[in-house]
């Protein structure tokens, strides 16, 4: 391997990495409920389809959406795995399954909610690192009930 095709092979690897945190951050951010850190996941006018459900533009009215139901329920846990990606010079693509947990909070605190499937997205390179342009959520089964989703 050539000093010119390792230098590219270790470039590669490293946006690969950078696209996989972008899913792993988002995780975390909606775990956290640190809405804030998905100014680091999403672009401003990212385009996002809850499975159909929402579809939606915007990293505002997206993360509005999201707290709609997160602010509303107890402990959530996103695990992630599985994570594929393809980049095409400042643009890449990315699959990963989800497992996502829901613990309900007050009078639903009993209720559990849980779903399984996958996320799509798209991702740019910008001038502040590598951004999600397209989310997509395929939920191929749920458990439980929406039922703890309801604010009191």
């Amino acid at each position: 391997m050539t000093t010119h095709e390792s230098a590219a092979h270790k470039t590669a690897a490293a946006d690969r990495f950078a696209v996989t945190d972008l899913a792993n951050a988002y995780a975390d951010a909606l775990d956290r409920r640190d809405w804030a850190a998905l100014d680091d996941v999403f672009t401003e006018d990212v385009a996002a389809d809850y499975n159909g459900q929402h579809v939606i533009n915007g990293r505002r009215t997206v993360v509005g959406m999201i707290r709609g139901y997160l602010d509303a329920c107890g402990p959530t846990q996103h695990l992630l795995g599985n994570h594929r990606v393809t980049v095409d010079g400042d643009r890449a693509e990315l699959t990963v399954k989800m497992r996502v947990h829901h613990i309900g909070a007050g009078r639903h605190a009993a209720l559990t909610y849980e779903c399984f499937g996958w996320y799509h997205a798209n991702a740019v390179r910008t001038a502040h690192g590598w951004r999600l342009a397209t989310w997509r959520q395929e939920v191929t089964a749920e458990l439980g009930t929406r039922d703890l989703f309801v604010v009191d």
